[in-house]
């Protein structure tokens, strides 16, 4: 029988770096992909195409892909939050698109000015540009969509989970095949995502799931467990454990890459990482940060020790 595999999506040189108070240049950001990937990342959010003014973590998403040379059966994904933003991405060599909505329409507002409803209609916006546009749909960029605030939101409280599958069905009913689901500030607990993600299939019976949690309240590998006792296959995680966003006060960072990979493959899933260069690869992070990334392994290292 083979051993079941759970996809990792490395997210740490977006979501990992756009709440650090450090601003790096967009050659150490091409090297922190490079090496997330040379340690087994094949999807790999690597830019956030959003304006500088609000994110300048995230400045110079074009300049990183420049640096970035092609890597076949490797996925760079670029998010974005409106129409602009994947007008930038279409520019650059991204191989996946990914765009970010909210359950809520405090969170929708403060992050992006728009409610869950005029959301949606960007989002269909968005879509249906790749298909009007003679010729460039069948070379555009995949496209995937991550609901933030699926747990909680910072602004306006508890999240039913009525609201997360009505959001879930109307993506959906757009036509996007893969649909994360977001615990923006790790409000959530394993029951609640298996509430979520069984009312999310059925919801979207046809459509991928992925999950993505940050550990603000210290229930972000629970949560992933719950997850894959669930179902789901694949997962989003950021190297060392970095990340937060700049719009959710009090969010820190998502659970950390190597953690999550240990967990796994302790229990007996693949994920095709390389858990030393996962490691030494948060540890570098760390340095250029000035201070030890906040993941277990990278402290502990893994088990058992290799000779």
């Amino acid at each position: 029988m083979s051993r079941r595999h759970i996809t990792i999506v490395e997210v740490g040189p977006r979501d990992g770096l756009q709440n650090e108070p450090t601003v790096f240049e967009p050659a150490v950001r091409a090297e922190f992909v490079q090496r997330l990937e040379a340690a087994g990342a094949r999807r790999i959010e690597a830019v956030s195409f959003v304006h500088p003014k609000y994110v300048p973590q995230m400045a110079g998403a074009e300049a990183v892909m420049t640096l970035l040379t092609p890597n076949p059966g490797h996925s760079r994904i670029g998010l974005v939050l409106n129409g602009r933003g994947y007008d930038r991405a279409l520019e650059t060599r991204v191989d996946e698109v990914n765009v970010s909505l909210s359950a809520t329409d405090g969170f929708g507002l403060k992050n992006q000015g728009l409610s869950v409803d005029d959301q949606v209609t960007m989002l269909g916006e968005i879509i249906g540009r790749r298909h009007n546009a003679a010729g460039r749909a069948a070379a555009a960029p995949a496209l995937s969509a991550t609901i933030s605030c699926v747990w909680g939101c910072p602004f306006d409280g508890e999240v039913s989970v009525d609201q997360v599958t009505s959001l879930v069905g109307r993506i959906a009913a757009l036509g996007v095949g893969e649909i994360a689901l977001a615990d923006t500030i790790g409000a959530g607990d394993p029951w609640a995502v298996t509430r979520v993600v069984e009312a999310a299939r059925k919801a979207a019976p046809e459509a991928r799931l992925r999950l993505h949690f940050h550990d603000t309240r210290n229930t972000g590998l629970a949560n992933a467990y719950a997850g894959v006792e669930a179902g789901v296959d694949v997962l989003d995680a950021s190297a060392g454990g970095i990340g937060g966003c700049p719009f959710a006060p009090g969010a820190t960072g998502n659970i950390a890459t190597e953690d999550l990979v240990y967990m796994l493959e302790r229990a007996g899933f693949t994920t095709g990482y390389d858990l030393d260069a996962l490691i030494t690869t948060a540890r570098w992070m760390g340095d250029r940060l000035g201070r030890p990334a906040p993941s277990a392994l990278s402290r502990a290292g893994g088990f058992p020790r290799r000779t």
